[in-house]
């Protein structure tokens, strides 16, 4: 049991890209990471001991790749530890080279490319790629991945310091920047590398631009000439883009398959009402966008709380920018009450859920229900109406 050190080293990397480091990988493709260290000591005897180590890195990183990329492009496909945790899913890069490409761009400029998955998106579509990166380890990776997909030809890799390139001569211009450091997720925005107010102002500078930045920044930060749009893929948010050369001052959410988009309309805040048959749980697009009213105007609702994303209606609308339950028990936050709803209702399976509420759902679950009374499953969300903590029972609907 146990694994072999996840470092990665220019020159192992290089080794990796030789006719016995691209057998060796082919050879771990579907390896099983709890047999490492036994794998690394039969390996050593016929290998040298960097390349195996530098393989078996490989090939773990490659199998959690998958999520983003793929089962047949992350076999492909070479990444750093970095690379993986901060490369653009597949999804999302294609639908946002879809977009550029109906905007009419042909030459994009990818200002902090990482292993070039956004890169490999916009050649896809057919368009030619600048991508920059100022480290020499990840541009290596990038260019390999450019030329295991077959895409060498639309994407040039430049290992430079992005603040210093010229994009005049590209359509548009695309920044990713780090939004990570040694202590983790950066949430300044002036902290990321480099600043959003370098990124703005050269997105400024191009015909077109989109920013990549963290969902959770602040609208304040937001500039005035940007188009803000928040995406979800499969209900999980995945990221913020700041658009220029479009729709100057627009809020969108965008959800992903799809696409489908709302836009803000500049709606006021919905009403606070009380808890009708149906409650709808915004996508968390929609919620970062802070479009939650077009949402409650689309279903003809109201929130349970002013400060709480939660809608609630007495009809029930088909939205897909929400998904609906019907509320069958509203009550006071107890956990003695609730464990004998569950029992008298026979419930096997507890889905719990929060907003507004310090309790933990785990901690609930435990609690409320220490084993199954029955095969029901129902839904508990704990949140706030009309101030007062709150339980509310129910169960999707559709």
């Amino acid at each position: 049991m146990g694994r072999v050190s996840s470092s990665l080293s220019p020159a192992a990397f290089s080794a990796l890209l030789t006719s016995e480091g691209l057998a060796l990988l082919d050879e771990l493709r579907d390896h099983d990471p709890a047999q490492e260290l036994a794998l690394a000591t039969k390996l050593r005897r016929e290998h040298p001991a960097e390349l195996v180590s530098a393989a078996l890195t490989q090939a773990r990183l490659r199998q959690r790749a998958v999520a983003k990329f793929g089962a047949e492009d992350a076999a492909r496909m070479f990444f750093t530890p970095n690379g993986v945790e901060q490369a653009t899913r597949t999804s999302v890069a294609a639908y946002r080279a879809g977009a550029f490409e109906e905007l009419g761009v042909r030459s994009v400029a990818d200002l902090c490319c990482g292993i070039g998955g956004d890169a490999i998106a916009l050649a896809r579509a057919g368009i030619r790629v600048l991508a920059v990166d100022r480290d020499p380890l990840t541009c290596a990776v990038a260019r390999a991945n450019t030329e295991a997909l077959g895409l060498a030809g639309l994407i040039e890799v430049r290992e430079a310091d992005v603040t210093e390139v010229d994009t005049a001569a590209y359509d548009a211009v695309f920044v990713d920047p780090a939004r990570r450091g040694g202590r983790g997720r950066i949430f300044d925005p002036e902290a990321y590398s480099p600043p959003l107010s370098w990124a703005v102002s050269a997105a400024l500078k191009a015909p077109r631009a989109a920013l990549k930045i963290a969902p959770g920044i602040p609208h304040e930060a937001i500039p005035a000439e940007a188009d803000a749009e928040w995406i979800s893929d499969g209900g999980d948010v995945k990221e913020a883009v700041l658009w220029f050369g479009t729709a100057p001052g627009r809020m969108r959410a965008t959800l992903l398959p799809g696409p489908r988009a709302l836009v803000g309309r500049g709606l006021p805040d919905p009403e606070v009402r009380s808890v009708g048959r149906y409650l709808y749980e915004p996508d968390g697009a929609v919620i970062r966008a802070h479009l939650v009213a077009e949402v409650a105007e689309e279903v003809g609702g109201g929130l349970v709380d002013e400060t709480i994303a939660y809608v609630t209606s007495d009809e029930l609308h088909a939205t897909p920018y929400a998904a609906a339950y019907e509320i069958t028990d509203q009550l006071p936050f107890n956990v003695k009450k609730l464990k004998a709803l569950l029992r008298e209702r026979e419930v096997g399976v507890l889905t719990v859920k929060k907003r507004g509420s310090a309790v933990e759902p785990e901690e609930l679950r435990r609690k409320a229900m220490p084993k199954p009374f029955g095969r029901r499953a129902v839904t508990v969300f704990l949140t706030r109406v009309a101030g007062a903590p709150t339980m509310l029972v129910g169960a999707p609907v559709g």
